[in-house]
């Protein structure tokens, strides 16, 4: 077996090793999903804590910050604070059915759009990234809509997830994919329980 086999065949399993520990680590997470700042008189540390202590949108927003680094893409992380604002914002307190399904498979998606951008043979259009990441943030915002209230909890959250989109941000080269591969099989696993 020659020398460069063998480092590739090293570098795999480290890849897959670190990726298994991400996994275990937010499968682990996953009873954080029915997170607090629910209440009606939520002010701005209730949202600020909201996305860190609901795992559905703390992958989401790792995603985004993941995915916009390897798009160069710096319209994907204010696209998704203004469209989940929005969404927040016609959410109107109605429960719509489906939510957290919906929720979830953003999660997936974004997670496997982060992982395999690498990958692909060119980059997905800017106007299709764009609009990707606005549809995902507007559902996001729908159910951000009915868990908190008042312009306070709504700007600590807007100033939380802007931090975590930069946090995912952060990781790049090696690191990047085998955390994006994490949050896309979160996704998956998100997926399966709100089913």
């Amino acid at each position: 077996m020659t020398t460069s086999l063998r480092a590739l065949r090293h570098t795999i399993r480290h890849h897959f090793a670190r990726a298994g520990v991400a996994v275990t680590a937010l499968t682990l997470a996953l009873p954080a999903a029915a997170h607090p700042g629910h209440a009606p008189d939520s002010g701005f540390v209730a949202g600020l804590l909201h996305p860190v202590t609901g795992v559905d949108h703390l992958l989401a927003l790792l995603a985004v910050g993941l995915w916009s680094r390897q798009q160069h893409g710096y319209l994907l992380a204010p696209t998704f604070l203004v469209m989940m604002a929005l969404g927040a914002a016609s959410s109107g307190g109605v429960a719509l059915p489906a939510l957290e399904l919906s929720i979830a498979a953003t999660v997936l998606l974004l997670g496997g759009l982060a992982a395999y951008a690498p990958r692909l043979d060119a980059r997905i259009p800017p106007q299709m990234a764009v609009l990707t990441v606005g549809a995902c943030a507007f559902v996001h915002g729908l159910a951000h809509g009915n868990e908190l209230t008042g312009m306070a909890s709504g700007a600590g959250f807007i100033l939380a997830s802007a931090a975590l989109m930069l946090l995912g941000a952060i990781p790049g080269g090696r690191l990047g994919r085998p955390l994006a591969a994490a949050i896309g099989a979160a996704g998956i696993w998100l997926v399966a329980l709100a089913r």
